[in-house]
């Protein structure tokens, strides 16, 4: 099957980010993209000192921002935009207030034995813009038991096309990981590739490779969960995307809403067990 336009783009676009050009011209692209996307560079290096446009998105704190965390708290796993939060509904999840899909085809048949668990249960989708800190951790304590990747379409997966675009978080690449918390409840995260996103990085795992010509799911499973504490970095985005979070019915509830700018490590919501 031959690749989806949006991933040749995406492609593209990745080996353009990561190519490293001369310190003159480099340094013209890092302070054009920081200029034109209005980046908060204060917690990080300066733009002339990252060695590729790539190397500017996935960008490391120099100064990590401080939260008060309390005991149950959740935190948000990245710097997004709240896109919506609810309760999963007959199975249904929405990608945004009048646009529902189903939460089987998110997670794909492997996962089909656990949907009963997370009906009635909270789920948040956190959007991540080209300005944003592209790097995802831990929202609380985990144990990784599986990750499941699915190529896709890399559709845009801004307001205007989660708003018209039927099933897309359905369509596009993704990569769905299982865990369970300290208390045995389980939850997925979900990483959804999105245009001009060259890679999905997991490192706990090298094996995983996104937007590639591989069409095939592939299945990760771990005999020895991956242990992950709350707040520890275990990936990022090589560009801006989302994440979706689903937790078991009566397990966490969220304190924050549709519409909301969230940044990593504040408090979101509590887990209730």
């Amino acid at each position: 099957m031959a690749r989806h336009y949006s991933s040749f783009i995406s492609h593209m676009f990745g080996k353009f980010a990561s190519r490293e050009f001369s310190p003159k011209i480099q340094r013209f692209i890092n302070k054009s993209y920081v200029k034109l996307m209005r980046l908060d560079m204060s917690n990080f290096g300066k733009p002339e000192n990252y060695t590729s446009l790539n190397a500017l998105f996935t960008r490391a704190f120099q100064i990590t921002p401080k939260q008060a965390v309390e005991q149950g708290d959740i935190i948000s796993p990245c710097d997004a935009l709240v896109t919506e939060c609810g309760k999963v509904e007959g199975a249904m999840a929405m990608q945004i207030k009048g646009m529902e899909y189903d939460l089987a085809g998110l997670l794909s048949g492997k996962y089909a034995k656990y949907l009963d668990l997370f009906e009635g249960g909270e789920y948040i989708n956190l959007y991540l813009s080209p300005r944003d800190y592209h790097r995802y951790h831990a929202p609380f304590d985990l144990d990784v038991i599986s990750v499941l990747h699915i190529p896709g379409k890399l559709y845009p997966v801004n307001m205007p096309l989660l708003k018209y675009k039927l099933n897309l978080f359905i369509e596009n690449e993704r990569v769905v990981i299982e865990c369970i918390d300290s208390d045995g409840i389980r939850h997925f995260i979900v990483l959804v590739g999105a245009l001009n996103v060259g890679k999905m990085v997991l490192t706990f795992d090298e094996r995983i490779k996104t937007n590639t010509k591989l069409r095939q799911r592939s299945f990760y499973s771990y005999a020895e969960p991956i242990k992950l504490q709350i707040a520890e970095l275990f990936g990022w985005f090589e560009m801006g995307s989302t994440i979706l979070m689903f937790s078991q019915k009566n397990s966490v509830s969220y304190s924050v809403s549709a519409g909301k700018k969230v940044s990593f490590g504040e408090p979101i919501g509590k887990k209730k067990i």
